[in-house]
């Protein structure tokens, strides 16, 4: 039976259908919070449809007093200085707090430990609950936000059993503000929670709230119970931060360190003896400290603030300059999972033609990924400042490169007081190498920005603002390149940082080692773009402890002084005049052959086989793997249960039984084909020497692996202290395998020599890769004398290191079974008559059937042979400058020639 064909509904009918439909979705004061939620996911599926049925992005459904309004949506890049938006469950008060800026007349000190400070014993009694504020496990995932959070009342629940003119008054529910809940334990002593990052289970460190009714020269203590960290600069003598309204408005006093008796410790419920993981063990922070004034409104924080709005506020003053915008344009990358805008700044001179801005060279900088590490922020603000600042050298900048900065990364977390993760429970700077443009937006639309940037012009530098919470001093982190045209290179612009901030950056505390679990931050991936000159500048929350600000805060004026000398360092990077970049890696060189001294001398059995980044320890970075994986909401919509984390169980030896077992059939029968050539009294020695004694692993003990002792053409008294284990074993094997085997005679002069003879011969190690030889005919006993190669010289001497060939796991010695000779060949080139010993080099399992050597096989071996000698020095001479030959101009800096 035929259908009624449906009428066509209009743009206009749909639109007053749905009209209809949301004035049921307006606000009811009478709804509790439960409806509220129901209402916000109805809102959001409603615009789903909206955008199904009229086929179109463009239309946006908000509303204004209850009741729906339709608007456009604006261009993706236009710019636009929104309060900010939080999510739904988020309660917000509506105080606004500012700041002033100041700089202390003299360096703030580092607190001195007495090593003699006690814990103040809590009263009994679980205490009173002065603070909670506990939205934040109201939702498992985020759904959707608005500007000023929930829309329920902001009172907060107290419970008060002392006198309220004693009890300080807290809050943190403002923008960046961490604070979940206080505990008052005494008169004076409370003990407070730090709220996790929204929607994960981790990453306490950042704290920002604020006290009223206090009581001045009273001692409070204050007791952080629920950090996550083992080690912190708290131990190192770093003070809070602590910041008084009445201070700064009588005396202009902004943000100070304060504080005493400060001490970083594990929980004492947390039993040090038991075998549990780092990740589950929770540590406290406790200081005392007194007040200024009375009824003063304080705050107390980790580091000083840097806030979404502070940025906005600051974009705004740089748009509204018209000798600023000239050069300088902000535009919006895109839009964070909650709707706040990611601004991208383009700075560099108008040119003459749209040729000459396109044969720029590009500089790309990045701050505040994680949203604790304020310090990060500072440093852009200063970078910034030089960069748009009036001098000289900036104008120097501007003419020759194009810089693409993003100065807030993660605002949704900057805004809820996360530490170091996003609204999507993850941490943003190890998914740069993402494919969920929705989830992670921020980073997926840096990478794109990047991946453009590179495929039109030269991108000479990235680098990534952050903070470090347990290392003093200004660093870098770089990626180690295995080039030779361009060896050295990643280590050369820190050194220059380290000469023009001598008191503030450390070359020292720089690392270059690339790691698998750091494959997704943004200094790698960018790296893997093809960036050579990669980093992540590391400021610490601390101080310095260098030169003349040894043992001193850093204040915000420190950290705005590390973007003027980025700036700096920038110009000595890319002059033309070539001379201090040659000077730099001629130091790096220098530095490195000294590392390496120290670690031969160190490490007696490295035989030379390592490489530069072996000299490095790690980044030393937070560990984040319990923020990978998709994003929460993902998770939780698809119910994807997500990783569980237990404790990894100690792996249990396995006897050589047990390994016998689990071999192939194959590696079995031909293990005791090749027992089978012993006799049954000598099999029981080559076993002791072979199986593990104790559990111990085989190799370890008598360190046969990889190696092979042999003797000496020569003989020195003086150096039989050498002798190695495995000669006793090795002469059993001779004098058996002469006595069964009719065709192997021994040598013309008497029987096999004793072990007393052998032992005698001077024995020295040689390492050598796996050849497959073949088997000789009967004529005088040889021994496989190890190749030793040389390598000529370039032309560019030591421009690499080189190492010896490092003797591969799977290769030791073996004696030959007796197999008949298939064929005559000579073996001079690659046997030798030695001292009435017989040894042949062959791999693990010797097969059934004589094979011929391979020529490539032995050309491979002896190209992969080199000495020791020399192997570390380095040529700076070699080495070939980033922007190429100097210009013989007679200026300090001039504009590049592109090439």
């Amino acid at each position: 039976m035929p259908t009624e064909p449906q009428t066509k509904r209009t743009p206009g009918a749909v639109i007053r259908s749905l009209r209809k439909t949301c004035k049921t979705l307006g606000p009811d004061e009478s709804n509790s919070e439960q409806t509220e939620d129901e209402l916000a996911e109805r809102r959001q599926s409603v615009c789903m449809n909206l955008s199904q049925t009229l086929r179109t992005t463009q239309l946006l459904l908000n509303f204004h007093g209850g009741q729906p309004v339709f608007i456009l949506r604006p261009p993706s890049d236009l710019v636009n200085f929104l309060r900010p938006r939080w999510p739904v469950e988020c309660e917000v008060i509506s105080d606004s707090i500012q700041h002033i800026e100041w700089e202390p007349p003299e360096p703030e000190p580092f607190h001195k430990p007495s090593h003699k400070e006690s814990l103040i014993p809590a009263e009994d009694g679980p205490g009173n609950v002065v603070y909670c504020s506990d939205f934040a496990t109201k939702h498992l995932y985020f759904t959707c936000s608005r500007v000023g959070g929930s829309r329920g009342s902001t009172s907060c629940a107290k419970f008060l059993d002392t006198p309220p003119d004693i009890t300080l008054e807290f809050e943190s529910r403002f923008e960046s503000g961490n604070l979940q809940k206080a505990v008052q334990v005494g008169a004076f002593d409370y003990e407070l929670t730090l709220r996790t990052d929204m929607y994960t289970e981790k990453h306490t460190q950042w704290f920002y709230f604020r006290l009223r009714n206090m009581k001045a020269k009273m001692i409070y203590r204050f007791t952080i119970t629920n950090l996550m960290k083992a080690s912190s600069l708290y131990s190192l003598g770093m003070r809070p931060l602590l910041y008084s309204e009445r201070a700064a408005k009588e005396n202009g006093v902004g943000w100070h360190r304060a504080g005493s008796n400060i001490r970083y410790y594990q929980n004492c419920s947390e039993d040090s003896n038991e075998n549990n993981d780092d990740s589950d063990r929770l540590y406290s922070l406790t200081w005392t400290l007194r007040f200024p004034y009375d009824s003063d409104t304080c705050y107390l924080a980790h580091c000083y603030p840097y806030t979404y709005s502070r940025l906005q506020y600051y974009l705004k003053q740089i748009t509204s300059n018209p000798a600023v915008a000239s050069y300088c344009e902000v535009r919006t990358l895109c839009q964070s999972l909650a709707g706040n805008a990611v601004y991208v700044i383009t700075i560099t001179s108008r040119g003459t033609s749209q040729e000459e801005v396109r044969n720029k060279k590009a500089v790309v900088v990045t701050a505040r990924v994680h949203p604790g590490e304020t310090n990060g922020s500072w440093m852009m603000e200063g970078f910034l400042d030089f960069l748009l600042g009036d001098s000289d050298d900036a104008q120097v900048l501007r003419d020759n490169f194009v810089f693409k900065v993003v100065p807030m990364l993660n605002p949704d977390g900057v805004v809820v007081g996360n530490y170091r993760c996003s609204l999507a429970g993850r941490d943003l700077n190890r998914n740069y190498k993402t494919l969920l443009k929705d989830s992670f937006p921020c980073v997926w639309h840096t990478r794109n920005m990047v991946e453009r940037l590179v495929a039109e012009t030269e991108v000479v530098l990235y680098c990534d603002f952050h903070g470090h919470n347990r290392k003093n001093n200004v660093f870098m982190y770089g990626c180690d390149s295995h080039s030779k045209l361009f060896k050295f290179q990643e280590r050369v612009f820190p050194l220059m940082m380290s000469k023009n901030a001598r008191n503030k950056f450390s070359y020292k505390s720089c690392r270059f080692k690339v790691q698998k679990s750091k494959e997704g931050t943004g200094r790698i991936v960018m790296w893997r773009l093809g960036i050579k000159n990669s980093y992540t500048l590391e400021a610490t929350f601390g101080g310095s402890t260098l030169d003349d600000r040894k043992g001193t805060h850093f204040t915000t004026g420190d950290l705005k002084s590390m973007g003027f000398y980025f700036c700096d360092t920038l110009l000595d990077f890319c002059d033309p005049d070539q001379t201090k970049v040659n000077h730099c890696l001629a130091e790096v060189s220098t530095l490195l052959k000294t590392e390496i001294r120290k670690k031969m001398s160190k490490t007696l059995d490295t035989d030379g086989s390592f490489s530069v980044s072996d000299l490095e320890t790690s980044t030393s970075g937070s560990n984040s793997s319990d923020s990978d994986g998709l994003p929460v909401h993902l998770l939780h919509q698809q119910r994807i249960p997500e990783k569980t984390h237990f404790k990894k169980k100690k792996k249990k030896l396995k006897s050589r039984k047990e390994r016998d077992r689990l071999q192939p059939s194959r590696e079995r029968t031909s293990s005791r084909t090749k027992e089978s050539c012993l006799s049954p009294e000598n099999m029981d020695e080559v076993r002791s020497q072979e199986s593990p004694v104790g559990g111990q692993k085989r190799g370890k003990q008598n360190d046969l692996k990889g190696t092979c002792v042999v003797s000496s053409p020569t003989s020195h008294p003086e150096e039989e202290d050498s002798q190695d284990d495995c000669i006793p074993c090795m002469h059993h094997k001779l004098k058996h395998l002469y006595e069964s085997t009719p065709y192997m005679k021994p040598p013309s002069g008497g029987a096999v020599p004793s072990g007393d003879k052998a032992v005698s011969n001077r024995e020295v190690r040689c390492s050598c890769p796996p050849l497959s030889l073949k088997v000789p005919p009967p004529c005088s006993p040889v021994l496989m004398q190890p190749l030793h190669y040389t390598p000529p010289l370039s032309s560019q001497q030591g421009s690499t290191f080189l190492a010896p060939y490092r003797f591969p796991p799977s290769g030791f010695i073996k004696m030959a079974t007796p197999i008949p000779p298939t064929s005559s060949v000579s073996t001079s080139s690659n046997c030798s008559v030695f001292k009435d010993k017989h040894v042949q080099w062959v791999s693990g399992n010797f097969p059934t059937k004589g094979f011929s050597t391979s020529v490539t096989d032995i050309t491979r071996a002896r190209r992969r042979e080199g000495t020791l000698k020399d192997s570390s020095e380095v040529d700076a001479s070699s080495f070939t400058p980033l922007m190429g030959k100097t210009k013989g101009l007679s200026q300090r800096w001039h504009p590049l020639e592109r090439k």
